[in-house]
């Protein structure tokens, strides 16, 4: 008896392979090989082919479903005013003045340059600025900085005086400390969606021109447009990088552990028509690229590897035995059958379940890894045996340190089973306490790397002047010509007010400012008289007489509805976060309800903040999504075990790597973002791979050679042992190449990924064992020794 009080082991001999339609599908591709390899590439060339229909996906919008709540009230907005899409040039002089003659020139010259951006349809600056006051009995409208202003040391410091004294102007268009200056250009994309790229790019231009033109002068690019196009342009550069990374350590990682080029050129092959196949879908079925897409051909790709490993790893271990190299790939096939396809139809689940996130862009890559994850099953068992079947491949002699090391570790877990059970149990335990400290939270501007140009600009357009995000307000009046009621501004000026003082908000421009000024000009220029017109009819004169001064390109419109029933408040606000801007945003429709009319109550609307709002709604939604995805997993792992106890005790080392990977990242990061929505769908299908595999041996030795608990335990670890630790470990890798993205969506989502492959690798090969030992002792079951296959 060993130390385990069980009888000396019995050697049983592996199975062989049984008759069926398997083996026979088996040895049909191994001796049609040559025309199952032309069949499978052209059809795979077929499929790659739809690559020519992928289109870029620029418009921002396409984010988001047509019912998506804040969609609508954004767009309700730019239909009743013109577009609120921008681009905000940020000019910051070496002097830190900015009402001197080279600076002044500048903002003249790059506000001329504005209008010649594609889609412009506006341009805001301090020159073209329209500044009133009052000749006699008139109101005189001109540029505050004209092409005949003066430019000496009075004309400046006057300029100067009336920009900093403008609430239009102070703290939007010009540094409250003068350091500082924008031009602000609004872009109207064609309908129907449009590519950010082209006037982002141009502006960029513009903005390198203007280096050299003035040198010292930092000038910085932001606004809605450039941070749209950083987040579609982003994912793409770091696609161009990561991919020819992602092959050299699939490479380097796949001829470490399989020690054959041959096999290494097999898998590349069939993991690249895989990724091709699946781009080339998306093609044909009209599914455009953005920026979540990017990290599909990485994701694709690194899964695609298990396919090809395990089949490898068994063909090996056969022709180890004496076999021939077409006969070890029947066994193979075999052997792989059943559990292969199973994690594919539940990766394929988990990668589906995406489509829960309500985010069309997550959809698209959900269904496209679909797409892929099952081009890659169909390559490993039509390509992969043919490729083997034709090439001279031969398997290696097994190191006897290997060999001793699946005998020995299994040896260890029966010995410490005892042990192992609590211990996980307790750490899996301490891990999902943290869980409920991670904060749930996007930094929009923290998504790019601090090399990207965009977050540097960002970053110094905060400092030196404002925040680049926005929040707009329609106020209704309640009726046409509703604006010019005094009672009406008097409620938009006090919301105004109350936003000012609010501590994120940087600017607030508002109606109710340039009616103040014009019933001071309309008073001689009278300080006095900076305030709202007492009556309706003189609000009315006032408005139509100034909108006739108007020139082309700045009228109220921005501001003004075209019936005079509502207006526009927008406030600027620093660069907050998803959580701060929506705060911010609730605190201001309960000041409104409280304080207004119900025409002017409502939520406030801007890219930024329809951003803000998706993570939030994606997670409410992917959490049902991932339910039901992981019914059905469980359902699947049930049936294909032929045992409901069995089927929910593999269960458990399929959860429990979610949450030790998100308890972990509660620790040591502590916030998540959208990505969140996202992980547990993708991982769920991925972390069932070496359950599905272990299981599926461990039953066998139980049921076929009337094994006990502990040597079926034995027995999965020498069968499938080494192909999970490869094909883990080359997944772990793959996706932490992610890791070095630029872009933080995909930083995250790689390095959760592989943390969680990680903990389910130290589930499957410690806690499944464990609970199998201890719960799993339905039937008789005799101690044995079992080659493994």
């Amino acid at each position: 008896m060993d130390e385990n009080g069980a009888t000396e082991p019995r050697h049983i001999d592996p199975e062989n392979t049984p008759p069926g339609a398997v083996a026979a599908y088996g040895r049909w591709v191994v001796r049609w090989r040559w025309p199952v390899l032309i069949a499978t590439l052209a059809l795979a060339a077929i499929a790659i082919s739809g690559v020519r229909f992928l289109a870029l996906e620029g418009d921002y919008r396409y984010h988001f479903t047509a019912d998506n709540p804040e969609l609508v009230a954004f767009e309700h907005i730019e239909n009743t005013y013109t577009k609120i899409d921008n681009i905000l040039f940020v000019l910051v002089p070496a002097s830190g003045e900015v009402f001197e003659r080279d600076t002044l020139d500048a903002v003249r010259w790059l506000t001329g340059q504005g209008w010649q951006i594609p889609y412009a349809i506006r341009v805001d600056s301090l020159s073209n600025f329209q500044h009133t006051t009052a000749t006699a009995d008139d109101l005189v409208v001109a540029d505050l900085v004209g092409r005949d202003t003066a430019m000496d040391v009075a004309s400046l410091q006057n300029v100067r005086d009336i920009a900093l004294a403008e609430p239009q102007l102070a703290g939007r268009l010009v540094a409250r400390d003068a350091g500082a200056t924008a031009v602000n250009v609004t872009i109207r994309l064609p309908d129907g969606g449009g590519d950010e790229g082209e006037p982002a790019r141009y502006a960029n231009e513009l903005a390198e021109q203007l280096r050299d033109a003035h040198p010292g002068m930092q000038v910085a690019v932001t606004g809605s447009i450039p941070l749209i196009y950083a987040m579609m342009d982003t994912p793409q550069r770091d696609a161009a990088v990561l991919v020819p990374i992602m092959y050299l350590v699939l490479l380097v990682a796949m001829f470490v552990f399989l020690r054959s080029l041959w096999a290494v050129l097999g898998l590349l092959l069939m993991i690249g028509l895989a990724a091709a196949s699946a781009m080339g879908a998306a093609g044909w079925l009209g599914i455009p690229l953005s920026p979540p897409m990017g990290s599909a051909t990485t994701i694709i790709l690194t899964i695609a590897v298990a396919d090809g490993v395990h089949l490898l790893v068994i063909l090996a271990d056969h022709m180890r035995k004496g076999q021939d190299r077409r006969a070890a790939m029947v066994e193979s096939l075999v052997v792989n059958w059943h559990p292969v396809l199973l994690t594919t139809i539940t990766t394929v689940i988990g990668f589906l379940s995406l489509n829960s996130a309500g985010i069309p862009p997550f959809n698209d890559l959900g269904n496209v890894t679909a797409i892929g994850v099952a081009a890659a099953w169909v390559l490993a068992v039509t390509l992969l045996p043919a490729f083997v079947a034709i090439v001279p491949y031969r398997a290696r002699p097994l190191r006897v340190a290997a060999r001793f090391s699946a005998d020995a570790f299994s040896g260890w877990l029966i010995r410490h089973h005892r042990r192992i059970l609590p211990a996980t149990v307790v750490f899996s335990l301490a891990c999902a306490a943290f869980i409920p400290t991670i904060e749930l939270d996007d930094s929009f501007i923290d998504y790019f790397d601090e090399t990207v140009p965009f977050r540097a600009d960002a970053e110094l357009a905060l400092k030196t002047l404002s925040g680049i995000y926005q929040l707009h307000y329609s106020l209704g009046a309640g009726s046409d010509g509703g604006v010019s009621d005094p009672r009406y501004l008097a409620s938009v000026a006090a919301f105004a007010a109350w936003l000012r003082e609010q501590p994120e908000v940087d600017h607030v421009n508002t109606l109710s400012d340039t009616m103040k000024r014009l019933n001071k000009n309309m008073h001689g220029d009278d300080e006095a008289a900076y305030a709202l017109p007492a009556s309706r009819e003189l609000a009315a004169q006032y408005l139509l007489l100034y909108e006739m001064s108007l020139p082309y390109g700045l009228d109220l419109n921005n501001q003004v509805d075209v019936r005079k029933s509502a207006t526009r408040v927008t406030a600027t606000v620093d660069n907050l976060s998803a959580v701060e801007l929506r705060a911010l945003n609730a605190r201001a429709m309960a000041w409104l309800a409280a304080h207004t009319e119900p025409a002017m109550h409502g939520s406030g609307a801007s890219a930024s903040f329809m951003l803000a709002n998706l993570s939030r709604r994606s997670i409410d939604s992917m959490v049902r999504g991932t339910s039901v995805a992981f019914a059905l997993i469980a359902l699947i792992l049930v049936l294909s075990l032929h045992s409901l106890r069995i089927g929910l005790l593999s269960l458990v080392p399929n959860i429990l790597p979610i949450v030790i990977a998100y308890g972990i990242w509660a620790l040591v990061v502590g916030k998540i973002g959208m990505v969140f929505a996202i992980v547990t769908a993708s991982s769920l299908g991925i972390i069932v791979d070496a359950t599905v595999h272990f299981m599926s041996k461990y039953v066998r030795a139980r049921r076929v050679h009337g094994a006990t608990a502990e040597a079926a335990v034995r027995y999965a670890v020498a069968t499938v042992g080494g192909a999970l630790l490869t094909t883990f470990l080359i997944l772990a890798a793959g996706f932490a190449v992610l890791a070095m993205s630029t872009f933080k969506l995909n930083e995250d989502f790689g390095l959760l990924i592989a943390l969680t492959i990680v903990a389910a690798l130290a589930a499957d090969f410690l806690l499944l064992p464990a609970l199998l030992i201890r719960l799993d002792r339905s039937g008789a079951g005799r101690p044995m020794e079992i080659a493994s296959e």
